[in-house]
């Protein structure tokens, strides 16, 4: 004996069996057993044969099964996620929980497989954005190795600067005006994502060496401004003590003497 319940699956036991099974009313009124999440419906199998634009794929499934189910197996081969599919059957969209059999859905039978439009559209920005990225991070790459070849001139100048030789000022105009260059074309490249993140590196690096350059100018320009003068008093000491650092030892001892003339 079954009974049925409105609010859930139908429930029973086999007769001249212990074991309970499962059933569930499908659309149409056929009583079928319930099947396991992600499991496809017991029954005989069917082959199918999809239209994905010029590509045909042929799949083996329960007769039982759900559009649902066929879009799990075809993503397989198309790779296609289920959600990004639209399955057609006699030019009628067809939904998840629809089984093929009481659609008509047969052995050998043809069905349209597409791809959703909101989801190509999402790939094709996705794929542009991708693009964009490629092309930034290129030029990005492309200022960096300038920058390089720069930035041996930069320690160059140090060295000489830190040394002591003095170094003609027209090399710190161009020095600097061509790190300048390189982050004017910095700024011009659109960015976004990790390109974005990379541009924003090398321009903190330019923006270093040209504080250097400044720096390097400037001490340049004052060599003695960056130097230790190291001054050294020498101090004479007295015998009275005047002079010294250091009071004179001893204890200071006055004698008072009065001498006096006579007169007649």
């Amino acid at each position: 004996m079954f009974r049925t319940n409105s609010k859930g699956p139908i429930s029973g036991s086999a007769e001249g069996r212990g074991d309970n099974i499962d059933w569930e009313l499908r659309p149409g009124g056929m009583l079928v057993q319930r099947r396991d999440d992600g499991a496809a419906a017991a029954g005989p199998m069917i082959r199918v044969k999809v239209s994905h634009g010029s590509y045909q794929h042929e799949v083996s499934i329960p007769a039982q099964a759900t559009f649902g189910d066929l879009k799990k197996l075809l993503a397989q081969e198309t790779g296609l996620e289920p959600q990004e599919q639209r399955i057609l059957f006699r030019g009628k969209e067809k939904e998840n929980d629809e089984c093929l059999h009481i659609v008509g859905v047969k052995d050998m039978a043809k069905v349209i497989l597409l791809e959703d439009p909101a989801s190509k559209e999402r790939k094709l920005e996705e794929m542009k954005r991708n693009e964009d990225i490629a092309k930034a991070c290129q030029k990005v790459a492309e200022v960096r190795a300038e920058v390089d070849k720069l930035s041996g001139k930069v320690s160059a100048i140090e060295m000489a600067v830190s040394g002591g030789t003095k170094v003609a000022e027209q090399d710190f105009v161009v020095i600097t005006e061509m790190l300048m260059i390189q982050l004017l074309k910095l700024d011009g490249i659109e960015a976004v994502g990790e390109a974005k993140v990379h541009r924003r590196i090398e321009v903190r690096r330019v923006q270093n060496y040209v504080d250097t350059m400044d720096a390097l100018k400037a001490q340049n320009a004052n060599p003695l401004c960056n130097k230790t003068v190291a001054v050294t008093t020498q101090w004479e000491t007295f015998d009275n003590g005047v002079g010294s650092l250091n009071a004179p030892s001893g204890t200071a001892t006055t004698r008072i003497t009065q001498e006096w003339e006579s007169f007649d």
